[in-house]
C-alpha cells in the first residue's frame, strides 16, 4: 500500500519505481552492514569497562568478578592485594593503561581500521590463555564469545567498505 502511495502518479515510470525499490534494499543492507560493524567494535568498550569495574571491586576487597574483562589486570590485581600498599596504586595505573589501550583500539575500530581489530583480538586472545592456565572455563567460554563477536565486527568492516566501493551513491 505504501508503494502506491509513492508511485500513483502517472508521470512516475515503472523504472523509477524500480530504482526507488533497488536503492532502499541497498540502504537496508548497509545499515545492516553498520550495526554488525559497530556492535562488534563495541566489544572493546565492553572489554575495557568490565575490566575497570574488576579492578576496583578486587582493590576494594570483593570476590566478583565479571569474565568478559581481562584476565591479566585480574592478575596484577591479586599480585597487589598479596603485597598492598603501594602495589595495589601500581596494579590500579597498569590496569587503566591496559584499559585505555583496548577502548583505543574500540574506537579505532570505529574508525574502520582493520589492524585495531585484528590487534585487539589477539591480544584478548593471548589474555584467553591466562584463564586457559587457571582452567576457568566459564571465562574462556566468554572470551570464545567476545572474540567471535569482535571477528563478526571485523567481518562486517570488510563487507561494509566492499559496499561503499561498489555503492558510492547509497554512501
Amino acid at each position: 500500500m505504501e508503494e502506491n502511495r509513492l508511485f500513483n502518479n502517472e508521470e512516475t515510470s515503472p523504472v523509477d519505481k524500480e530504482q526507488f525499490l533497488a536503492k532502499q534494499k541497498l540502504m537496508g543492507e548497509r545499515a545492516n552492514l553498520e550495526r554488525q560493524f559497530h556492535s562488534g567494535a563495541d566489544w572493546f568498550f565492553w572489554i575495557a569497562g568490565l575490566s575497570l569495574v574488576n579492578t576496583f571491586i578486587m582493590l576494594a576487597g570483593g570476590n566478583l568478578s565479571f569474565v568478559v574483562g581481562l584476565g591479566i589486570t585480574q592478575l596484577a590485581d591479586i599480585i597487589a592485594n598479596q603485597f598492598g600498599g603501594i602495589a595495589k596504586f601500581i596494579a590500579l595505573g597498569f590496569d587503566l593503561f591496559v584499559a585505555c589501550v583496548f577502548a583505543g583500539f574500540g574506537l579505532l575500530a570505529r574508525r574502520k581500521n582493520n589492524w585495531a581489530f585484528i590487534t585487539g583480538m589477539i591480544l584478548y586472545g593471548l589474555d584467553g590463555l591466562l584463564y586457559l592456565l587457571a582452567f576457568d572455563l566459564l571465562a574462556i567460554g566468554f572470551h570464545v564469545l567476545a572474540l567471535y563477536c569482535l571477528f563478526t565486527g571485523l567481518k562486517a568492516n570488510n563487507k561494509l567498505r566492499a559496499f561503499e566501493e561498489n555503492n558510492p551513491m547509497v554512501v
